[in-house]
């Protein structure tokens, strides 16, 4: 799970401007938008980043 971690902010973007235009809202009116999302993807990415110096996680080669 933890590997497709990157597709959080690339999931919520396509979503964000999906619903932009289907409101009919210029792209530069929601770009507040896109900067919040990837505000919260980093700090989901720092939160976890921080859980596995912690817990000194080393993943498995399975």
């Amino acid at each position: 799970m933890f590997r497709l971690l990157f597709l959080l902010p690339i999931i919520l973007c396509a979503g964000w401007y999906l619903f932009l235009r289907h409101n009919g809202v210029p792209i530069k009116q929601g770009k507040k938008g896109f900067m919040y999302i990837l505000v919260l993807s980093a700090f989901v990415l720092g939160f976890f980043v921080l859980m596995m110096q912690i817990t000194e996680y080393a993943p498995s080669n399975l």
